[in-house]
């Protein structure tokens, strides 16, 4: 072999080794979001260096009963970074991350970063500091694992929480107007919103109950029906993505009460933002008390 075809050769090496990692940042970062709007948040923060896979995201289907598919385990295996929520409310996530292991994938459980754990109210995206916690997490993670576009991870994390401030306005404006008020509710989705809204949150261990699939005691279904009849409640929120006998009878008794029915969801509509989507559950549930308070 001649000296330059050598030279050559040793130069197309250094140049390729010297490419390799420009290629592979360049190649978009595999997220995987147990539900969408987590993958929202995911989409917001890596922008275009991200592809990004929800896999709880038809707000029509009880969250509960979703059943992993095979497509569901290899969209995971390919992920480089994984959002679940954790503490008992995605368990097939964990399962299907113990059967396929990887120690270069990134795991974000959002428990973890509110300082939630087992036999916690699981519904974390209804806590205010939920989603800035997770676009700060996962601004750090994709700025390690690509830093070329750091800056723009870190914008994008900036720009996500200025997003929200029309969201923590309306919280601290609602609060002020209805702090102290009693609601209910037939399942604990939306109680953390609730007390940061300053609202009473009655019929807990009913709610419990019903988000547990066991059957609520007869005292508190009692309990529950008083509040209703007594009219001790300005507002009855209940799940749009489930029910029961029991909880389409307490919708029938509120109405009944002249007491006024908020639904939430535990799944993001398609076509919006989590911030619209918490907006238009609190108009509707600003609309329902200023109804009551008349």
């Amino acid at each position: 072999m001649r000296p330059t075809s050598q030279l050559v050769q040793a130069a197309a090496a250094v140049l390729f080794a010297l490419l390799m990692p420009a290629l592979a940042a360049a190649a978009p970062i595999r997220i995987v979001a147990a539900e969408n709007f987590y993958g929202g948040v995911a989409v917001a923060v890596g922008g275009t260096h991200v592809t990004v896979t929800s896999f709880l995201k038809n707000p029509d289907q009880d969250p509960h009963l979703f059943e992993a598919k095979p497509s569901t385990a290899v969209a995971l295996a390919k992920a480089a970074i994984v959002i679940e929520n954790g503490i008992g409310y995605d368990p097939w996530m964990h399962d299907l991350l113990r059967a396929s292991k990887r120690s270069e994938r990134c795991v974000i459980t959002v428990a973890d970063l509110v300082g939630k754990k087992s036999g916690d109210n699981p519904h974390l995206w209804y806590l205010p500091q939920t989603m800035p916690a997770l676009a700060k997490a996962l601004a750090a993670e994709l700025a390690r694992r690509d830093p070329a576009h750091r800056t723009d991870y870190i914008a994008n994390r900036d720009a996500f929480d200025a997003s929200l401030a029309p969201l923590s306005r309306e919280i601290q404006a609602m609060r002020a107007k209805y702090h102290g008020l009693a609601i209910t509710a037939t399942e604990p989705v939306f109680n953390y919103m609730a007390t940061a809204l300053g609202l009473v949150v009655r019929n807990r261990r009913f709610q419990l109950s019903v988000m547990n699939n066991t059957e609520p005691r007869a005292s508190d279904i009692a309990a529950f029906e008083a509040d209703l009849k007594m009219r001790r409640v300005r507002v009855l929120i209940y799940n749009r993505q489930t029910s029961s006998t029991l909880t389409r009878h307490l919708q029938r008794l509120a109405r009944q009460s002249g007491i006024p029915i908020v639904g939430v969801s535990e799944t993001e509509p398609p076509g919006t933002t989590y911030r619209d989507w918490m907006m238009g559950q609190l108009a509707a549930l600003n609309k329902a008390l200023a109804e009551a308070a008349r």
